[in-house]
């Protein structure tokens, strides 16, 4: 099954409308994501703890990270650029760090608050290679967008 994003953004709309606590959007992202596509893994966010500094924030899948340094791996890049990283095999990215060993792809986005600053990056892993596309990363950043940004 793939994520039929146009439901799934009015869903999340509807499910987070008015609401202003970003665990609770987070957590509520999360799931409608997880459950909504078979090649997400790993669905989660990292938040900005500290600087440079992700810590593990809600998920759905097995265990994360508990922290990433800026400097580190797939989601420290995205945090670091502040750029989406479309990875299509996760061995072939210098300096990935393996939560999972199932892992092979994975798509990390930044999350901008309505100020513009980063809070957090939206991880997600396949145990597929090659699992996400470019339409994937434009749908998922226009979501992020509606519950975080707008």
């Amino acid at each position: 099954m793939r994520a039929d994003y146009e439901t799934l953004a009015k869903t999340i709309l509807a499910l987070t409308e008015g609401e202003d606590d970003q665990v609770a959007l987070m957590a509520t992202v999360t799931c409608e994501l997880h459950h909504s596509d078979d090649r997400f893994d790993w669905t989660g966010f990292y938040r900005v703890v500290a600087p440079e500094l992700l810590k593990i924030g809600p998920y759905q899948g097995g265990h994360g990270c508990l922290q990433i340094p800026f400097s580190r791996g797939v989601c420290g890049a995205a945090a670091r650029t502040g750029e989406v990283q479309l990875v299509a095999d996760v061995d072939a990215f210098p300096g990935h760090i393996a939560c999972a060993s199932s892992t092979r792809s994975e798509v990390v986005l930044p999350v901008w608050d309505k100020a513009g600053d980063l809070i957090a990056v939206l991880d997600i892993d396949s145990d597929q290679p090659d699992a996400f596309t470019q339409d994937d990363t434009d749908q998922l950043a226009a979501i992020l967008a509606q519950v975080f940004s707008a």
